[in-house]
């Protein structure tokens, strides 16, 4: 007896365990299934992982998702599996023969879902082993996450992700679907232009995020107001401070841990060893305040983050915006 045909709501349950879609979850799955481009902005919390990978589990071959935040493939890539979703990622964190064998995998057709860098992804072999896995066993569609890395009026532009406009190039018959959490008018123009998805269908949902409350206060002594603010409102509690500078993340984080508070650097001028312990520390522990340029939090998952301050303006309103938001946080205090 054949069993019935998988339908988009059929994974939502059995793989992912949720009852039903929210906003235009179901519709961006379905349209991306059915063989179209999608450009989707969705805030952080919004589910937009499930509008990849639910169509890359309804059609033939791999889906592959092209992501910048290594830390975030391995996060997603353990959930997963934890679902039975064969899935693997491809960066520079793994050794040879690991990343030998996950392609290997994927030529012989056996993953659902692969992440991977887009560095590793332009690598001309490894779009030649993508032309070879087409032919073999198809290629479900590529996800193109954090899409706001392609504009330069975006806070975080990544040069390599203006390349990706070969997908449409080599791989036409594939569907793409582009996503962010944040893009303004001007940083939507330009994702669409720039990876070539003139003929997507855009869904943009609302941005209002009613559990974070906003607050702007006149800067006179920062570090006596930044403590003052955490020893009243957020004592041991886990928080974000955000600087503008190394120097400035260096000195104050310093500074905060002379007045008692358990507070670490993250910046890019760290070694990846510190940068890596530091992060490690702030997920698993508890009332760890990080000081950090905007290298750091894009793709973190802590639940319980409880206030994000910035202690130098942002250079522009959604970047403001996406570093309040980007956090996987459902109930953040700002």
């Amino acid at each position: 007896m054949t069993s019935p045909p998988k339908t988009s709501k059929t994974i939502l349950h059995d793989v992912f365990g949720y009852a039903s879609f929210r906003g235009e979850q179901q519709a961006i799955v379905e349209h991306v299934a059915c063989g179209g481009d999608a450009l989707v902005l969705m805030p952080t919390g919004g589910g937009k992982s499930l509008c990849y990978q639910i169509p890359a589990l309804l059609r033939a071959g791999t889906g592959i998702v092209v992501s910048p935040l290594i830390a975030l493939m391995q996060d997603q890539v353990d959930a997963l599996r934890q679902s039975g979703v064969k899935a693997a990622f491809l960066n520079s964190s793994l050794a040879t023969e690991v990343a030998r064998e996950v392609q290997g995998q994927l030529l012989r057709g056996e993953l659902d879902l692969l992440y991977v860098a887009p560095e590793r992804l332009m690598n001309a072999n490894f779009l030649g082993q993508l032309e070879q896995l087409q032919s073999r066993h198809g290629l479900a569609l590529f996800a193109i996450d954090e899409a706001h890395c392609v504009s330069q009026w975006g806070h975080d532009f990544r040069p390599e992700y203006r390349e990706l406009t070969i997908l449409h190039e080599r791989f036409p018959t594939v569907p793409r679907i582009a996503l962010t959490a944040t893009a303004d008018a001007p940083t939507r123009r330009e994702i669409v232009e720039r990876l070539s998805l003139e003929q997507a269908q855009q869904f943009v949902s609302s941005f209002d995020r009613p559990n974070i409350r906003y607050r702007v206060t006149n800067k006179d002594s920062v570090i006596n107001q930044l403590q003052d603010f955490i020893d009243k409102e957020h004592a041991n509690e886990a928080g974000i401070v955000y600087c503008l500078s190394r120097k400035r993340v260096d000195e104050t984080a310093a500074k905060l841990k002379e007045l008692g508070w358990d507070a670490l650097p993250y910046h890019a001028g760290l070694d990846a060893a510190t940068r890596a312990a530091n992060q490690s520390r702030f997920l698993r522990e508890e009332g760890v305040v990080m000081v950090a340029t905007v290298a750091f939090g894009m793709g973190i998952d802590k639940p319980n983050v409880r206030f994000v301050a910035h202690i130098d303006l942002p250079k522009s309103m959604e970047g403001y915006y996406q570093d309040k938001c980007e956090l996987h946080t459902m109930d953040t205090h700002h």
